[in-house]
């Protein structure tokens, strides 16, 4: 059996442990990037520049050397190159990871912040959902992958713009550079691929709210509105989990499109909306909310509907006429979808009723009659809403 030992090499070659120093220099053969492999120049045996870990178990079994040294930056266990490694080489190797100082641990020791608490992410090759980690938790650390000022601009659009981040420039080497700005400044200016960034939201929420108040929604007059209470039901009929890919058709301000949002924070959320006018209403709902998962469509249904990626979970609030041919389309993308319709004409319900029933679903269906309390003189009045018609079907509730 061959015998591979994949060593963190830390933020510096100060940072390298003494246990993973010595599997490097007793290697015979030592894997990893040109940069890594650069620092041992000198050592005896061989070096191969291999960066996929498919591409190094390959070279792995082809060598006939039986003692191996794979070199990653940081630590073997944070979005690490080491990352299946061990399976790969299951039936030709005993593999041993020897960890090393993370850009994590380099970066909070030089801000004299602990991190037990922290929320991570790697922007290494894709661009996460930024903003909504950051909403939830206090501090968030992020690998940027040369991606510095897409996440800044992704901050400003969810009203992060103020927010406090600590910058953490070539860490471990003669260039590094840590120093404090806002989310704001992160849209602009150059920085090296080796940044580092960690965000301190000291107003951090994590709460999932349902049936948000109506007064929390910028509003103009003429663009309806779902109020709370109906909210409140339709949140509970969609039965929406964190990593839902969600439809919002119809959505007006948008105020679905937040608590949708809010609930499926690691998924993301497509508001189509008719009204071109009605679209800035959106963005400035996701500033308010710190929403960083929505994209707004202007477009009408079904047409909008073709690009998009099959959801989970879709809110209908307005359908334009064309109810039946919409939800054919969401049935076509994905039969298992779970969608909610709200109907405040009986005409209304009763396409949706038939529509769902003829593609062999049987809805579960609620009236909603409210009442909001209304001060006059010395008393309160009841004030009636107009009643509205829940229609659900499809997908595990």
């Amino acid at each position: 059996m061959k015998h591979v030992a994949i060593v963190g090499m830390g933020v510096g070659t100060g940072t390298l442990t003494v246990e993973g120093a010595a599997a490097i220099t007793q290697a015979e053969v030592r894997l990893g990037s040109q940069r890594l492999l650069d620092l041992y120049h000198d050592c005896t045996g061989e070096s191969i520049i291999c960066l996929r870990p498919a591409d190094i178990a390959t070279a792995i079994r082809a060598n006939n050397a039986n003692i191996f040294a794979v070199l990653v930056s940081g630590d073997v266990g944070f979005y690490s190159a080491s990352a299946g490694l061990s399976d790969a080489l299951a039936d030709c190797a005993t593999v041993r990871f020897l960890p090393g100082i993370s850009t994590v641990n380099a970066l909070f020791a030089r801000l004299q912040l602990p991190w037990q608490d922290a929320a991570f992410m790697s922007a290494h090759g894709r661009m996460p959902n930024v903003a909504d980690t950051v909403r939830r938790n206090r501090l968030t650390f992020c690998l940027t992958g040369g991606n510095v000022n897409n996440i800044g601009e992704s901050l400003v659009s969810a009203g992060f713009r103020d927010l406090t981040v600590h910058v953490g420039e070539n860490l471990g080497s003669a260039a590094e550079r840590v120093y404090t700005a806002t989310a704001g400044t992160l849209k602009q200016g150059q920085y090296p691929s080796l940044t580092a960034l960690v965000f301190v939201n000291e107003n951090f929420n994590d709460r999932t709210p349902t049936g948000i108040p109506d007064e929390r929604f910028a509003r103009t007059d003429g663009v309806p509105m779902t109020k709370s209470e109906v909210r409140a039901i339709v949140a509970a009929k969609l039965a929406l989990q964190p990593d839902d890919v969600c439809w919002d058709i119809g959505a007006g301000t948008g105020s679905v499109t937040i608590e949708m949002a809010l609930s499926a924070y690691r998924g993301h959320v497509y508001a189509i909306e008719r009204c071109a006018d009605t679209m800035p209403l959106i963005g400035a709902n996701c500033r308010q909310f710190h929403i960083g998962n929505v994209t707004p469509i202007c477009g009408a249904a079904p047409d909008a509907l073709a690009d998009l990626p099959a959801p989970d979970v879709v809110f209908i609030g307005g359908s334009g006429g064309e109810l039946a041919a919409i939800l054919q389309v969401i049935w076509n993308k994905n039969p298992q979808a779970r969608i909610v319709v709200t109907a405040v004409t009986i005409e209304t319900a009763g396409l949706a009723l038939a529509a769902m029933q003829s593609a062999g679903h049987e809805p579960d269906i609620v009236q909603i009659s409210a009442s909001r309390g209304k001060r006059a003189g010395r008393v309160h009045l009841m004030e009636a809403m107009n009643p509205i018609t829940i229609l659900s079907a499809g997908g595990i509730q």
